[in-house]
């Protein structure tokens, strides 16, 4: 019998998993199941004879996860990732193609199909910068500035959550002001100014907006997403297809691919995943890519 230990977010998502549920759940497709809510304190004390992690939260909670494993030191195990998307937006389970009803994803968990998962790293912000979705300046770090100031005045549901998010950001875009950006892509200057420069692991961000729809975070490269002055407007038309639940509206914006950037924003809207960074004054950023830092079960199907 196969040992797991179970990382929960109890207030993740519409709150629709309880630890008991959850535990039965997989103990009764054979696993042997720990408990941990990563909401206490001694929650990443990994047992050594666990053979993999199991994580029942948003995209937040996978960060607060990877960040856990990557203070570990080479000698010690690293363990194989088991996502039950829990979340709002789960953005990553997305890129991993994993979703459906929590039976059907823990059952496949026996097939042990595992993908490698990059991580991109940031110089010159702080030590020990990483993100696992996206990092990047402009619109999306205002837009976490401006929902948290009204977080309790939107709905408690997924779904009311995401097309607030939407919404707000429409707003955003309506009026947000282009600024310089000096942008090196491995050697290749792309430099202008911008309303959203994001530098990006996997295919979507924020509230499940796909604006890099090619993107693999198993491959070895980040997708560096750039919206101009050129484009709001055609940015704007895309958000209105999304708030309206118009499908099959994908945007289709130059992506550059690349290992290496260098990155100087002439402004102070910065983000790394799903947190707003403090900057003072313009600061360079370097922004490499590390391969194959984390390894996620995945369906035999993907």
């Amino acid at each position: 019998m196969k040992k797991t230990n179970l990382l929960h977010n109890p207030t993740a998502g519409d709150n629709d998993f309880s630890k008991i549920e959850l535990v039965k759940l997989i103990e009764e497709e054979g696993f042997e199941c720990a408990y941990s809510s990563v909401k206490e304190d001694g929650w990443d004390a990994f047992d050594e004879q666990t053979d993999f992690l199991i994580i029942a939260g948003g995209d937040g909670t996978v960060r607060r996860v990877a960040k856990a494993l990557m203070k570990r030191k080479l000698l010690e195990k690293q363990y194989p990732l088991a996502l039950l998307p829990h979340g709002t937006a789960n953005n990553i389970a997305g890129a991993l193609q994993i979703s459906g009803e929590a039976r059907d994803i823990v059952v496949k968990w026996h097939h042990n199909h595992l993908q490698t998962f990059d991580i991109g790293k940031v110089h010159g912000i702080r030590d020990g910068l990483f993100f696992l979705e996206a990092f990047g300046y402009g619109i999306f770090p205002r837009l976490m500035k401006v929902m948290s100031k009204i977080e309790d005045e939107i709905g408690e549901s997924v779904e009311e959550k995401l097309k607030a998010a939407r919404a707000v950001l429409y707003d955003i875009v309506l009026n947000y002001e282009a600024r310089p950006c000096k942008i090196i892509a491995d050697g290749v200057d792309h430099s202008g100014e911008y309303i959203m420069v994001e530098v990006m692991n996997i295919r979507s961000l924020g509230p499940n907006l796909v604006l890099a729809p090619d993107a693999d975070p198993g491959d070895g490269y980040l997708d560096l997403v750039l919206i101009s002055e050129a484009h709001r407007k055609k940015f704007e038309s895309f958000l209105l297809s999304q708030i309206n639940g118009e499908k099959g509206h994908e945007i289709n914006f130059t992506t550059i691919r690349a290992k290496n950037l260098k990155i100087v924003w002439e402004g102070k809207d910065v983000h790394a995943d799903d947190e707003r960074l403090k900057m003072e004054g313009t600061v360079e950023v370097n922004i490499e890519i590390l391969r194959d830092m984390m390894q996620f079960m995945i369906t035999d199907d993907k």
